[in-house]
């Protein structure tokens, strides 16, 4: 690591705090992972659930909303300060020189994805995957009017014309979008700071959920802040089903050359995210069907 101060930084609401649990281990059961921090945004864990972490991770801090939001607008929804601080993590956990971010409902399978946000990171630019890929086919749902497309809908064009206007959503409508779930950045990153100023902005007029994710695409497509696009496996969105690799004991992809996932990321599947005992149907590489959850395979239920 080159005497680099590293942490991962993830946050949650007591209800996901099973998986948030998951995603600890899965990243200490790797050798490479010790000597860096784990730093926890609290949103919501009950105090049994802190006093549980406090000897796994080196921080847990309950963050400021990073403007005046109005309470209507958060309706309780306090697991929303995870998304909209982002920006904030190098002024909330100070000190490190660069920060990983991961989602609670994420795993690690492989360290490889890690090295290459790390070295992506190491180059001044935000390392990122984005949510196209082969494997990922739809990326755009149109309303058509006879032969007419005469609505578009799209994570950036929806999103961007609410907090931005037409004229920002249309200049962001043809871009692949990044996925804020995970990403890595030096803490001396000029990205920081803007990426602060665009999200108040975005808060003013947009939804609140989505913002942190919007204005990534508008710092590096519109603004040109430098960004390394990392491949689909090193955040594997699982709408898209993975195959199981039998002889390995792990998620694939499901296109040759059927690289290894590195990072799991339980997107879509918001009953097993809560469940663990919730299972589908998965093909395998050697051509059988196996029933599997999504949720991290290796957690045997103790702390790492």
């Amino acid at each position: 690591m080159n005497n680099e101060k590293i942490t991962f930084v993830s946050g949650c609401d007591s209800k996901y705090f099973p998986i948030l649990i998951e995603w600890i281990h899965s990243v200490r059961s790797f050798k490479q992972s010790a000597g860096i921090d784990i730093c926890i945004l609290d949103v919501g864990l009950t105090d049994t659930q802190k006093e549980k972490l406090k000897p796994l991770v080196a921080h847990i801090i309950n963050p400021d909303w990073p403007t005046n939001i109005p309470a209507s607008r958060i309706r309780g929804r306090e697991y929303l300060k995870a998304c909209v601080c982002r920006p904030f993590i190098p002024k909330i956990f100070p000190g490190y020189d660069t920060y990983i971010w991961m989602d609670a409902d994420t795993w690690l399978q492989d360290w490889r994805g890690i090295e290459l946000y790390i070295e992506g990171a190491r180059r001044g630019k935000l390392a990122i995957a984005s949510q196209s890929d082969r494997s990922y086919l739809r990326q755009f749902r149109i309303k058509w009017l006879a032969a007419m497309p005469i609505k578009v809908r799209g994570f950036y064009y929806t999103n961007a014309l609410k907090a931005f206007g037409f004229k920002t959503a249309k200049k962001l409508l043809p871009f692949q979008v990044l996925n804020a779930g995970i990403f890595a950045m030096r803490a001396d990153a000029p990205h920081w700071d803007r990426w602060q100023e665009l999200v108040k902005n975005a808060l003013i007029k947009g939804k609140v959920f989505t913002a942190e994710q919007l204005t990534l695409g508008v710092l590096t497509y519109l603004e040109n802040y430098p960004v390394e696009i990392l491949p689909a496996y090193c955040n594997w969105l699982c709408e898209v089903k993975p195959l199981w690799d039998e002889a390995q004991a792990k998620f694939i992809e499901p296109n040759l050359p059927n690289e290894v996932i590195s990072v799991v990321h339980i997107s879509g599947w918001d009953d097993m995210r809560l469940d663990r005992s919730i299972k589908t149907d998965f093909k395998t590489l050697q051509g059988n069907e196996i029933q599997m959850s999504y949720r991290y395979c290796d957690f045997d239920g103790e702390a790492p």
